[in-house]
């Protein structure tokens, strides 16, 4: 990354998203915050050194596509974009309220699917393409008891990764995701907080212990960066080894 380059983080000040918004700024690029809160991106802007702030509902292909335009028509051409919004619900499928799944679809799909159709609106004309970071779950990829919803709303984050990332590789667009395992973060720590799910949680992680938010801030800088100028349609997992690897313990 260097200071010609403009980014723009939907969803910014989540844990995971306020810790790429810091990763980018120390390289010195520009940089676009977006997300619902209006006192929260100013907050994060005013710690990063200054970013342009728009507030917006992510789920709203109107608001998200308004920003692209605002954030290019004052900032220049966006060279990539992570969408850092989402939303954890561990519950069974039975016990799950058609809301409730309504809520996890809105934040995780819907957000995802707007990011990817603005963003192909607004760097089709850019001389080198650019690059679009979803956020998957490792979820989507093994079967976790009572992940029902979650594990549905990441997969199809995947499946829009997969077919965005063909559909405008010609266009230089490139679209990954990143599927993590549990991070510490704001968002899981009811979840942590709870000493029994944490144990049982943690002792499915083969490398012992959850991620950072700055350890999955770094994969998504490395993915939105020329470093990964040939990679596209991929689904990195960041976890820990959670849906990748079985142990039996420590080798000895």
């Amino acid at each position: 990354m260097t200071d010609a380059k403009h980014y723009l983080i939907l969803g910014a000040y989540g844990g995971i998203g306020s810790a790429l918004a810091r990763r980018i700024a120390n390289s010195g690029a520009r940089l676009t915050l977006a997300g619902r809160d209006a006192a929260k991106l100013a907050t994060l802007a005013q710690e990063i050194g200054g970013a342009l702030t728009l507030p917006l509902d992510a789920a709203s292909f109107e608001e998200v596509e308004q920003a692209f335009e605002t954030a290019k028509a004052q900032q220049g051409e966006l060279a990539g974009v992570a969408n850092c919004c989402g939303s954890v619900l561990l519950k069974a499928a039975h016990l799950t309220s058609f809301a409730e799944f309504e809520s996890v679809w809105q934040r995780n799909v819907t957000t995802a699917f707007a990011t990817v159709r603005a963003a192909a609106k607004s760097m089709r004309g850019n001389p080198t393409g650019g690059a679009v970071v979803l956020f998957s779950s490792a979820a989507a990829a093994i079967g976790l008891a009572n992940h029902e919803a979650i594990a549905a709303a990441k997969g199809a984050v995947e499946g829009l990764t997969l077919s965005a990332a063909a559909t405008y590789a010609a266009q230089g667009i490139r679209v990954n995701a990143i599927a993590p395992g549990l991070v510490e973060t704001p968002l899981t720590a009811s979840l942590r907080s709870n000493d029994l799910a944490a144990k049982g949680s943690l002792a499915m992680h083969p490398l012992g212990r959850f991620g950072s938010a700055d350890e999955l801030a770094a994969a998504a800088a490395w993915l939105l960066s020329d470093d990964a100028s040939w990679i596209t349609g991929q689904v990195l997992g960041v976890d820990g080894g959670l849906a990748r690897l079985k142990t039996r313990g420590k080798a000895g």
